[in-house]
């Protein structure tokens, strides 16, 4: 018989130092609590498109804000971006060995379509992830070989090798649970019409432009659910969100810009929720001589001379007005596992210029720069581009919509490409997707052996000491191959008109579960 303990298999590293999310009050009405009314349909604005809602393909962060009124997972994440079940019971049992995880399920819950929650349908929705070739899950559920029912409220997943992470991986789209009724129907489809335990169902959409969600009537929770439903509205420009928060067009505003706050902070009716969030931004070098005939993909020199080119500071303050945490590793300061001592490149374009000419290269070296288009990606690669040509690039600038540009970043048909990352409650959902060979992720298509075999080491460690040093040797190598050059981790804010009770925090996620309109 295994000796098995209670863990949290990924929240042991993460410490209360989270900034979560703050509320400034705007206006009249400052320090009253707002009147609520019953019902109602919140309208959100998002800066994206989701692409699809089927949680096994989904590889954008606008999915996995809707994934929280519509699909939920086996676990969330607190306020402290701790570890806690949802449609899991329990934490994970785990076995002495690590290669054993009982996971224990809640009773009495039912898909929107009816359809009962069991360990049957976790175990159907777990081998999709795990198994359908066009799966963005693979990877972050590698380390499971078998799920097994146990019974109808148990699932036990058998491991190849010990994982940390997995806890986490559960706790975002991999552990998300969808109807076997609606799968056997929907197919491939099953993105178009989602089917899963929420607070929301999925009523309809209008394409690339809203999606409507109705209040569940299956939902377990559903007392605390105040909300009619929910629509999301997709405007990549903040200037026209903010317009129409201002107009009352809408309830909330995402990624609201930092130069709007100062005067929004006066407006009465308007408050902003800031989130310090774990997510970041990187410049993502295509270094796979197969897709890339840019000098920049075989020269990590190169690479460096366009690293050194860049002031991170003079981007911050230029385009968000120094709201953004300046940064050069994917690892946020809220992580127990970044190091202690973190020494970034400093803005040396002297420098820079020394290693073009010294390149043999015709200069100025000629690189195409691929961005998601909206103004303020525009804005920022604007400020980019000058530094760079400054030193001997000649960057070009090429706007992309968002979804066709990760499709052209995964094919690997680019030379550079300004590209976020949402970020993870563990470190390993910071970097093994994005820089291991094959990742879903990994745009740079960097493939380095050593590389690969930290990042697999330092997931299958319990130890905190022993991973934080297995990480520090991870982002040392990334230095080394300068795949990505991180510029900040970003500080997000949104704007809220008419509603009360949004949860925000570092995860820069809003949730509606238990938001109310106001009068």
């Amino acid at each position: 018989m295994k000796t098995r303990s209670k863990v949290a298999l990924a929240t042991t590293a993460i410490v209360a130092l989270l900034l979560t999310a703050c509320s400034t009050p705007g206006g009249a009405g400052q320090g009253a609590e707002p009147e609520t009314t019953a019902g109602g349909v919140a309208v959100v604005s998002l800066a994206g498109e989701p692409g699809t809602l089927d949680p096994s393909t989904a590889n954008t962060f606008t999915a996995r804000i809707i994934f929280t009124s519509v699909c939920e997972k086996l676990y969330d994440a607190d306020d402290n971006l701790e570890l806690v079940p949802q449609l899991a019971a329990e934490l994970p049992e785990v076995s002495e060995d690590g290669l054993t995880v009982d996971i224990a399920l809640r009773e009495g819950v039912t898909f929107n379509d009816g359809t009962p929650f069991d360990a049957t349908a976790v175990k159907i929705s777990l081998d999709r992830h795990r198994t359908l070739p066009t799966s963005a899950r693979k990877l972050e559920l590698a380390a499971i070989s078998d799920v097994a029912v146990v019974d109808d409220s148990t699932v036990r997943l058998t491991l190849s090798r010990p994982f940390s992470p997995l806890g986490a991986q559960l706790a975002d789209r991999a552990g998300a649970i969808m109807s076997p009724t609606a799968l056997e129907e929907l197919g491939d489809d099953f993105g178009s019409s989602p089917v899963c335990v929420g607070p929301f169902a999925f009523e309809d959409q209008v394409s690339g432009s809203e999606m409507n969600f109705v209040k569940s009537d299956f939902y377990y929770d559903k007392d605390k659910v105040k909300l009619d439903g929910v629509t999301y509205q997709f405007v990549t420009d903040a200037n026209i969100r903010v317009a129409n928060l201002r107009s009352g067009d809408i309830n909330v505003a995402e990624r609201v810009n930092a130069s709007d706050l100062p005067q929004l902070k006066t407006e009465a009716g308007i408050e902003i929720l800031e989130s310090a969030t774990i997510a970041y931004q990187s410049v993502s070098i295509n270094v796979d001589p197969a897709t890339s005939s840019n000098p920049l993909a075989t020269s990590v020199d190169l690479r460096r001379a366009f690293e050194l080119s860049l002031d991170r500071e003079a981007v911050n303050d230029v385009v968000f007005n120094g709201t953004n945490v300046v940064d050069c590793i994917p690892l946020p300061g809220q992580s127990a596992f970044r190091p202690d001592d973190v020494t970034c490149s400093e803005f040396d374009p002297e420098a820079a210029r020394k290693i073009l000419e010294d390149s043999g290269e015709t200069l100025p070296l000629a690189v195409e720069l691929m961005y998601p288009s909206s103004p303020t990606a525009q804005k920022t690669v604007e400020v980019i581009q000058q530094m760079a040509n400054d030193v001997g690039f000649d960057v070009t600038l090429k706007p992309v919509e968002f979804i066709s540009a990760l499709e052209a970043g995964r094919a690997g048909d680019f030379e550079m490409f300004l590209i976020g990352w949402s970020g993870r409650i563990d470190p390993d959902g910071d970097v093994n997707d994005l820089v291991t060979s094959g990742g879903s992720n990994n745009f740079s298509r960097v493939s380095d052996p050593q590389l690969d075999s930290l990042v697999a080491e330092a997931a299958s460690v319990t130890d905190t000491d022993a991973r934080k040093d297995l990480y520090e040797q991870v982002l040392t190598r990334i230095d080394e191959l300068k795949p990505n050059i991180y510029l900040y981790h970003d500080s997000w804010f949104l704007g809220l008109s008419g509603i009360t009770g949004v949860e925000y925090s570092s995860d820069a996620i809003p949730r509606f579960k238990t938001a109310s309109l106001t009068e």
